[in-house]
């Protein structure tokens, strides 16, 4: 434990069963294990002394009050889907899970938002508002399994993105606790405000080191009019990203256009022990959808992606022919970084540069060169309508699983600098974590990494909350 933290206690253990509930609180090593570790991987565990998983605002706000008095480390945790680390409790002290906080508080038609708790699935979310013509836009490729409160904290995007933005632009209100317990309301039910700094886009995005959003205001969206699916087999990455950019010029407005190689490809059909068409021919696959307002424009926007798929190198054009042909061509995508998993328990799935679109070959060609420098397997799929790719690390039997995180973290380290050089960003969506800390302060200026030092200390003056991460 850091030198400026305190222990946890069997008082400050007997004050957090007082606050929120003995069956809230738990310290047996079996018990919190699993609190240990988000979807980095097990290899970066690390135990906390205490697990507490708060009911409501108030005792999130008792628990920081106390961790703040007693400067005791706290990591705030929602479902543990992330894979930068962020969930990970550093310093152990104390991991304020949210789980029970999973409320959808109201549904708001006229207004056009969804109240929720922090702990609410997305997906769950997604579904319920379905129910009452509306969507909810601002979801990852893990909507299954994350939590509204995590994508807050990172900003998550997905294969939306395109369309719709991430997550910062279908938040318009939250609850948050400070540090010091103190409670702040930001936002609201508008959608435009010129009053003071923004501090709800400060918070969003910060990790959970700024404060803990116990309630949200999301912005819905009028539910998709109908959309249409297709699956573009090509010979090589470059020409599907060309295609991409064409599709684009045409002016075809995209729902979500989305990039796998062959190896990520075979490794999701195997997954779901189905097939792509062509896959042991194809070296990358689009995945593409289209939504029209109207039977004439989803049959132009039809023609157009079919037509300039094929005018650039597509072997074939595939059209989902129902609904479900659809999601199962997505729910492939969608569990390619579980697939990777299944194949190789130990892979690295920390990879997440975004550059511009122009530069996406640049930056595919970085990935495959950096698998032959380093000779090691590497699948690669992404959002690549917006320039965000995902490169997973297989981790080759001569390398010792202890000596793995270091030697796959030098070569992400490496392909972030490329990205930069590029005009992109270590990371469009699975955020800085401990994982990439090291890489965000060896590339950020430091002027800009003291304004973030100042923002800081600001929120949380005695560092306790989510330390060790982003930054020293």
């Amino acid at each position: 434990m850091g030198e400026n933290y305190n222990k946890v206690t069997p008082e400050i253990i007997a004050e957090l069963k007082n606050i929120a509930g003995p069956d809230n609180v738990a310290t047996d090593e079996l018990a919190i294990e699993a609190y240990s570790y988000d979807e980095s991987g097990k290899v970066y565990a690390r135990m906390p002394d205490v697990v507490v998983k708060p009911e409501n605002t108030q005792q999130v706000s008792s628990v920081m009050k106390l961790a703040n008095r007693e400067r005791i480390p706290v990591t705030a945790r929602g479902a543990g889907s992330g894979i930068a680390g962020g969930a990970i409790p550093i310093e152990g002290g104390i991991v304020l899970s949210l789980e029970r906080m999973n409320r959808v508080l109201e549904i708001d038609k006229i207004n056009r938002v969804a109240v929720v708790e922090p702990g609410v699935v997305t997906n769950d979310l997604c579904q319920m508002v379905l129910k009452e013509g509306l969507m909810y836009a601002g979801y990852p490729m893990s909507t299954e399994t994350s939590f509204i409160g995590g994508n807050i904290a990172t900003n998550a995007g997905g294969a939306k993105v395109i369309r719709y933005g991430s997550t910062r632009r279908h938040v318009l209100g939250i609850e948050v606790v400070l540090p010091t317990g103190d409670v702040l309301e930001l936002g609201g039910r508008i959608r435009k405000q010129t009053w003071g700094y923004d501090l709800l886009q400060t918070i969003i995005g910060s990790e959970g080191t700024l404060g803990v959003v116990t309630k949200a205001i999301l912005n819905l969206e009028p539910a998709p009019g109908d959309t249409v699916t297709f699956l573009a087999p090509f010979p090589s990455i470059e020409e599907a990203v060309e295609a991409v950019a064409a599709i684009l010029r045409a002016g075809v407005v995209l729902m979500a256009c989305e990039f796998m190689d062959q190896l990520s490809a075979k490794c999701a059909t195997q997954y779901h022990n189905t097939t792509f068409p062509m896959q042991d021919e194809a070296k990358a696959f689009l995945i593409i959808q289209v939504e029209g307002q109207t039977p004439e424009q989803l049959d132009m926007y039809i023609e157009k992606v079919g037509e300039t798929c094929l005018e650039h190198g597509a072997m074939e054009v595939f059209t989902a022919e129902s609904s479900t042909e659809s999601r199962n061509i997505w729910k492939v995508r969608e569990s390619f970084a579980e697939a990777v998993r299944a194949v190789d328990p130990n892979a690295s799935l920390s990879g997440d540069m975004v550059v511009p679109m122009s530069k996406i070959s640049e930056m595919v060609k970085a990935v495959e060169e950096a698998a032959k420098k380093y000779d090691i397997t590497i699948a690669l799929g992404g959002h690549i309508a917006d320039g965000n790719i995902h490169p997973l690390f297989f981790k080759p039997d001569r390398i010792p699983l202890e000596e793995w995180p270091d030697f796959v973290e030098n070569i992400v380290d490496e392909l972030i600098g490329v990205a930069i050089s590029l005009g992109g960003v270590g990371s469009g969506e699975h955020g800085v974590g401990f994982l990439k800390k090291h890489t965000f302060m060896k590339y950020e200026a430091k002027s800009k990494l003291e304004v973030m030092r100042g923002i800081k200390r600001a929120f949380d003056p005695n560092g306790i909350l989510n330390p060790g991460k982003l930054f020293e």
